[in-house]
């Protein structure tokens, strides 16, 4: 059959030429379901050729719409048997992306999922799904919003349960709903402005001005009590990070591997083994925590050594939680490590079992917590991590409703606050309004949905204008 540019399938052969009006570009395929070796398979399909893209597959007798059914899947070209699959089909707008979606349920050995790719390569009619491509058309398909198109993202990423419970609200539109009502809500105020500009001989409500203005304050509170979460929400999508600093061989990475219980570190009696920052990913009572080792802070020639400690101290500037190890027979914190503490920071007498005495000693000049512990002995560890774990909690489980999760949603808020405080001060109509519309464009960033046109609703339904 070679030479003649022929398909086969399961009833007949078909030309190439008659098959060409089927050609769709837009159909597109790709393995839903995780990479390697597994029981079983799922490759979804999408988009207007998924059916024809079926039965070049030999299901010659289409599936009912959401009903699962046996088929074997065969070659196009030669029709050798590939597998035996469960078909379902999701015809659109009903479906995921919006599109006529189908799914072959396979078996999922390597040499079964790459025959059956290579059938669908060569159909000729679908093409291989580009990253974030099916959640990409279900956006732009109206079935998401970007934040609900994101927790897909992080549903698939989430490590510990916190972050699964922060990524399900989001897609279930906890974040869209709460931006769509401060939108709506602009807009609202928004025909009022445009009212007070365009329609002033029409019969509006008296001190229109006072009350678009107090309503413009009311939203910017809201929006700014919300944005102040932020940090938050993406420390418990992100993880709670935390530094471990201290001057060099006082126990930082020896205090890495403990936390961490396995060997991430170099330890060693040299000082400065340590140069570059390593990090550790840890689930603390149902959150993510990231927990970093850096190079002993001091004064150094060694260029090396001296960006090793800048990057120290960088890590630490930025940190929600500090670490500082000193030993415990020594009281006093260098000059540069102190620099770096604050109300953030705990102390960590490390080496308890080389002294004798108290362990509960304080440190001059610092009023914090301080645990002793011994990373050698492994003294005072567990109960160090049960502490992490509640000062964690108690930071992160304050969040309350629906948070901002990533860098985007910050700026979009920022930019939502700064346009609603100038129209707060505005004195001409025409500029508060212009800052109303910015308001609600910044929120509508967020999720998507931007339609400035709808505060010709508002106008026509709160003003009757032109009847």
């Amino acid at each position: 059959m070679g030479g003649d540019a022929r398909f086969w399938r399961a009833d007949k052969e078909v030309d190439l030429d008659e098959l060409e009006h089927l050609k769709v570009r837009d159909t597109i395929y790709a393995l839903s379901s995780g990479a390697g070796a597994a029981g079983v398979a799922v490759i979804r399909i999408s988009g207007p050729a998924t059916d024809k893209v079926l039965q070049m597959l030999g299901v010659t007798e289409l599936p009912a719409a959401r009903y699962a059914a046996l088929h074997k899947i065969v070659s196009p070209k030669t029709g050798d048997v590939l597998d035996q699959a469960l078909v379902l089909r999701f015809p659109g707008p009903g479906s995921f992306t919006g599109e006529d979606i189908a799914e072959l349920h396979i078996h999922g050995g390597d040499a079964v999922l790459a025959s059956v790719f290579e059938a669908l390569r060569a159909s000729d009619m679908a093409r291989m799904a580009e990253n974030g491509e099916f959640t990409r058309r279900a956006f732009e398909n109206g079935k998401l919003d970007l934040t609900s198109a994101e927790a897909i993202g992080d549903l698939v990423a989430a490590r510990t349960d916190e972050q699964r419970k922060l990524a399900l609200r989001q897609y279930d539109g906890d974040l869209a709903t709460l931006y769509d009502g401060w939108r709506k809500e602009l807009i609202d105020v928004l025909g009022y402005a445009e009212a007070e500009i365009d329609f002033s001989d029409e019969e509006l409500p008296e001190a229109l001005h006072k009350q678009v203005v107090q309503r413009i304050n009311v939203i910017k509170q809201a929006v700014v009590k919300h944005s102040n979460t932020a940090l938050l929400g993406e420390r418990i999508r992100s993880g709670f990070p935390i530094s471990i600093i201290g001057a060099p061989n006082v126990g930082k990475s020896s205090l890495l591997n403990a936390l961490a219980k396995r060997d991430v570190a170099i330890v060693s009696s040299m000082a400065g083994t340590t140069r570059d920052v390593i990090e550790v990913e840890m689930n603390l009572g149902g959150y993510a925590v990231s927990i970093s080792d850096t190079a002993g802070i001091r004064d150094s020639m060694d260029k090396i050594e001296a960006e090793g400690v800048r990057r120290a101290e960088a890590r630490a500037a930025d940190a929600a939680l500090r670490l500082v190890v000193v030993e415990a027979g020594n009281m006093g914190i260098p000059d540069r490590v102190s620099a770096l503490m604050d109300r953030d920071t705990i102390v960590l007498r490390n080496k308890i079992d080389l002294i004798g005495g108290s362990t509960n000693a304080g440190i001059p000049g610092f009023d914090g917590e301080v645990i002793p512990i011994s990373v050698q002995s492994g003294a005072g560890i567990e109960g160090l991590i049960g502490r992490l774990g509640e000062l964690v909690q108690e930071r992160l489980s304050a969040v309350e409703g629906p948070v901002p999760t990533r860098q985007r949603h910050r700026e979009a808020l920022a930019d939502t606050i700064e346009s609603l405080e100038r129209a707060g001060l505005g004195a001409l109509p025409e500029l508060v309004a212009e800052d109303i519309r910015l308001a609600a464009r910044s929120l509508g960033r967020i999720t998507g949905r931007i339609d400035i046109d709808e505060v010709l609703d508002t106008i026509f339904r709160d003003f009757c204008i032109g009847k």
